[in-house]
């Protein structure tokens, strides 16, 4: 009778468990061989892609997570365990969780449309989210930003993505723009030949496009010239500062005034 029971425990569930615990362990080791091999071919395409690497790196993490994912319940269900509740579960407490990251999911998202069509990269200077600054690190879910007077701020990528972006390091040349006014007693012509003099002994000052020096408004105090040199981006504060500097000098030893705002006022007595 032993035997008999022995035999059978062994027929009725010994043996059918181990086979299915076996087979069960079979699928996951293969297919976790098989989920590496092509996460390893999806980080080789991506790379020859010239994508980003960090880009390039999460791509291939959620893809063999999701691999991993169906692997497990390939051999959950190898055991008999009913996979469709567990998978109806997981799709339940995935929404729940996407409710409730709501936000971090909207920087996350933005910061794969960074890193995708790159409106910047590190080292550019930019203005975004109301911030102005020097890009450090752009990561998934916030940018780092490093601030003229050398503070770093983290703006979140969802802000960043949702407004206005400026790139001043986009192109190779800027413009600078600056008025200029004088005394409508001071010379005009003067005026001009000294701002073009300025600008013609500055070697940072491009040639090509042409510097723009013309009489932009005959104002309430002033006559205002505008001044347009073309620089190299590199050099576009250093020469501003610069001019600024030159032009009040030069314009004091020539006599050329530069008027401060004025009202005149006349009073009447009864």
């Amino acid at each position: 009778m032993e035997n008999f029971d022995i035999s059978m425990i062994l027929d009725t569930y010994v043996i059918p468990w181990g086979l299915n615990i076996g087979l069960a362990l079979i699928i996951f080791i293969i297919g976790k061989y098989v989920v590496n091999l092509i996460s390893k071919l999806i980080v080789k395409v991506l790379t020859r892609s010239n994508l980003d690497s960090m880009l390039v790196n999460f791509i291939a993490s959620i893809t063999k997570t999701i691999m991993l994912l169906f692997v497990v319940i390939a051999a959950m269900d190898q055991l008999g365990i009913n996979t469709t509740s567990l998978v109806a579960l997981l799709g339940a407490a995935g929404l729940a969780v996407g409710l409730a990251l709501q936000s971090s999911l909207q920087n996350f998202a933005s910061g794969v449309m960074l890193i995708i069509f790159r409106p910047f990269t590190a080292g550019d200077f930019v203005e975004a989210a109301g911030i102005s600054g020097t890009v450090e690190k752009i990561s998934m879910f916030s940018s780092t930003l490093k601030t003229g007077d050398n503070r770093e701020i983290i703006v979140p990528n969802g802000s960043i993505y949702g407004g206005v972006i400026t790139n001043y390091s986009a192109r190779t040349t800027r413009r600078i723009d600056m008025i200029i006014g004088i005394g409508y007693e001071s010379d005009i012509k003067l005026a001009r030949d000294t701002l073009q003099e300025i600008i013609s002994a500055d070697s940072r000052i491009l040639a090509e496009p042409a510097p723009l020096i013309a009489v932009a408004e005959l104002a309430d105090s002033s006559v205002n010239f505008a001044v347009r040199p073309w620089v190299n981006s590199a050099d576009y504060w250093g020469v501003k500062f610069d001019l600024n500097e030159k032009i009040k000098i030069t314009f004091d030893e020539k006599g050329i005034s530069i008027p401060y705002p004025q009202m005149d006022v006349h009073v009447t007595k009864d």
